[in-house]
């Protein structure tokens, strides 16, 4: 595998070695060995699995007192996922990276803890996978609005007018969201 930081050297992409015939594919999406050996040590707590027709926009969301690493992918379909580090005493504080996932790059994005985490679908029926080091606690969710103008995201909506949830509706500015120390 091969694992790149991105523009937030905490935030990593990665390429997993990919084993193709005409029978189809294999692939190695997680080995703790491996991961830990590339700097990922995690211990995986909770598998999602999410699936979006085209523009649905899920985000930007965080766990404060429980954080979660994540370890994402797409598995059918496209999406365009986003990390935001929300530590304050990070030099990288509000910052965001972007990449595309998608079942044909089969690229992987971890998200460790200190970062909201969101995504936009680019296809229909996009399946969304993500290994999680802690588990998800409904009183202790957090949103940070994915249009906030401070934060800038690009996100890829080209036509599209993103879907979203009630509580995505109702995220906050980073400017007004509890953060990371």
């Amino acid at each position: 595998m091969i694992v790149e930081s991105t523009r937030i050297p905490d935030v990593k992409l990665i390429t997993p070695r990919v084993f193709s015939d005409d029978r189809g594919f294999f692939m190695e999406t997680w080995n703790a060995a491996a991961f830990a050996e590339a700097g990922l040590d995690a211990y995986f707590v909770q598998d999602n699995h999410s699936r979006s027709v085209r523009g649905v926009l899920r985000g930007m969301h965080y766990q404060l007192h429980q954080p979660q690493s994540k370890l994402v992918r797409v598995t059918a379909g496209r999406a365009y996922d986003v990390a935001v580090d929300l530590r304050r005493s990070s030099p990288y504080f509000g910052q965001w990276v972007g990449a595309e996932l998608s079942s044909v790059n089969k690229k992987m994005m971890w998200v460790p803890q200190g970062f909201a985490h969101g995504f936009v679908t680019l296809e229909d029926d996009t399946d969304f996978l993500y290994k999680c080091t802690a588990f998800y606690d409904p009183k202790d969710e957090y949103c940070v609005r994915w249009n906030d103008p401070v934060l800038g995201i690009d996100w890829p909506l080209g036509d599209m007018t993103p879907i979203l949830s009630a509580k995505d509706v109702l995220g906050r500015s980073l400017q007004d969201a509890v953060t990371f120390s």
